[in-house]
């Protein structure tokens, strides 16, 4: 053990010492104020919304709720998302991201370990020891936090990681509107540490989707945040090979048009975006340009739309339909999905259990039942059932 993880044990062995309840009630105001919601419940949806909502399958893209010291069973009355209020605002599936990395300096950053946000998050959050200084260490241990929220509920929560798991939850949920089922995504492939043989030991874990990226350049490519704007790196190029040998579903959410550019030139099987804004309505570095969207759905990928800020310009659920409207009028409403960001450091106009806000915004906008069916989640469902393992 060197001498940083041994300074560090000292620090959380002090801490402990303190008190466990005083380090648990810090992480939750730390979610608190970098997670707040504009409008809790109960939302303002009209009964026949509320009626016509509980007849979807919904999904969600994206979700950052692994990161955060929550019993995700139980409803936590802060952040966005908890299995309560996945059954409250009918989610069938959610995908749950796996954060290992955020460095002070995000775009200036390089992907090597060492300290960060997420060391000191784990360190106030007793994640084990040997997350602090190790990415894919930080990536097996938020998967396990699923696979115990799976032994938790029961039957009431799977984990999805073929298209057999998949069809067999489906037709669950049409005897039992309970379920809800999860697949757990990668964001940033730095969690490797380098290693090719890591994609290997983060598939036997249960992650099906891997994001190239994060807020900054690393080892595989360039971020849409980062410095550099490149493309794919020469371990880029062998870690994208690998993962379509895998059957692994590639995300190109924060990756930069360069990389999207040279991704979709060495592959052959669709990829995704899960959470992101689109220039059309609101124009910066993180959010897809038209020729961004138009590559992507030739490949037959799905985009999720986000829901702070930074993706739409603007607060509330008008702000996220009119993205949703851009896609759609620009390259069909079948390449176009929800990928909320949750819990992700954002500021969400509901929480998940008022995504029924969103149905109404549709509603609202002129989509036909079948056009919100899609977007709600038959998108999403579609794609997984072609392109999981």
């Amino acid at each position: 053990m060197n001498k940083k993880v041994i300074l560090l044990s000292a620090v959380v062995l002090m801490f402990v010492s303190g008190s466990i309840f005083g380090l648990h009630q810090l992480a939750t105001s730390v979610q608190r104020r970098m997670n707040p919601v504009l409008i809790h419940s109960p939302y303002d949806i009209a009964m026949e919304t509320r009626a016509y909502h509980n007849e979807l399958l919904v999904a969600d893209l994206h979700s950052d709720a692994l990161m955060w010291d929550h019993d995700l069973a139980k409803n936590n009355q802060v952040g966005h998302v908890d299995f309560p209020r996945l059954k409250e605002g009918n989610v069938a599936v959610q995908v749950f991201s796996v954060v290992t990395k955020v460095p002070d300096n995000e775009g200036k950053s390089t992907y090597g370990g060492g300290l960060d946000q997420i060391t000191l998050l784990a360190v106030v959050e007793l994640w084990p020891p040997q997350t602090w200084f190790n990415l894919t260490e930080r990536a097996l241990y938020q998967a396990h936090r699923l696979e115990t929220l799976e032994k938790q509920l029961d039957g009431e929560f799977e984990i999805v990681t073929s298209k057999s798991d998949l069809t067999g939850f489906i037709a669950h949920r049409a005897e039992n509107p309970q379920p809800v089922a999860g697949v757990l995504s990668l964001e940033g492939a730095h969690a490797l540490e380098g290693n090719l043989d890591n994609i290997d030991v983060l598939y036997n874990a249960g992650f099906r989707i891997v994001g190239l990226t994060h807020h900054f350049d690393n080892d595989i490519g360039g971020a849409s945040l980062g410095e550099g704007k490149k493309g794919l790196t020469d371990f880029g190029r062998d870690v994208v090979i690998r993962l379509e040998e895998e059957g692994m579903i590639i995300d190109l959410a924060h990756a930069s048009s360069t990389l999207i550019k040279d991704v979709l030139a060495i592959t052959t099987r669709p990829v995704i975006v899960t959470h992101t804004g689109v220039k059309g309505i609101c124009v910066n570095a993180r959010n897809l340009s038209d020729d961004d969207i138009k590559r992507i759905a030739e490949r037959g990928g799905v985009i999720g739309i986000g829901y702070d800020p930074l993706f739409t310009c603007m607060a509330g659920v008008r702000s996220i339909v009119l993205s949703i409207q851009y896609v759609a009028d620009l390259v069909g409403v079948e390449h176009v999905a929800l990928g909320s960001d949750f819990d992700g450091v954002i500021t969400a106009p509901f929480d998940t259990s008022g995504i029924a806000l969103i149905t109404q915004g549709l509603i609202d906008a002129g989509f036909t039942p079948d056009e919100i069916r899609m977007i709600m989640g038959e998108n999403v469902i579609n794609f997984l059932e072609k392109n999981l393992p």
